[in-house]
């Protein structure tokens, strides 16, 4: 018997708008907003970049180009997932760890 070729995955994702204050992905029927300030890790990527997602499954998000994983959850319950990027760890780290000068 021989076996028939795979289909297209019933599960779609898709971006399907982008602004300056953040992006609309499209997850079967659902669209959800990405806002910068909460994944700034998206904000200075390529647009192709951006365009080039998966969903590998039904609760996660794989931008392969970016090497960024997101939990749909984490979008729709962003309260539940206090998200902090390297890139503001840093900057809280400075402000609370001031140089010291030596003598």
């Amino acid at each position: 018997m021989k076996s028939v070729k795979r289909g297209k995955p019933t599960s779609d994702v898709e971006v399907t708008n982008v602004s300056r204050h953040g992006f609309w992905i499209l997850i079967d029927d659902r669209e959800l907003f990405l806002p910068f300030e909460r994944f700034p890790w998206f904000q200075d990527v390529p647009i192709g970049k951006l365009l080039s997602v998966e969903l590998p499954q039904p609760h996660h998000l794989h931008w392969p180009e970016l090497d960024v994983d997101l939990a749909v959850e984490s979008i729709e319950y962003p309260e539940r997932f206090p998200l902090i990027s390297k890139k503001q760890a840093v900057s809280i780290k400075k402000k609370t760890h001031p140089k010291t000068t030596r003598r």
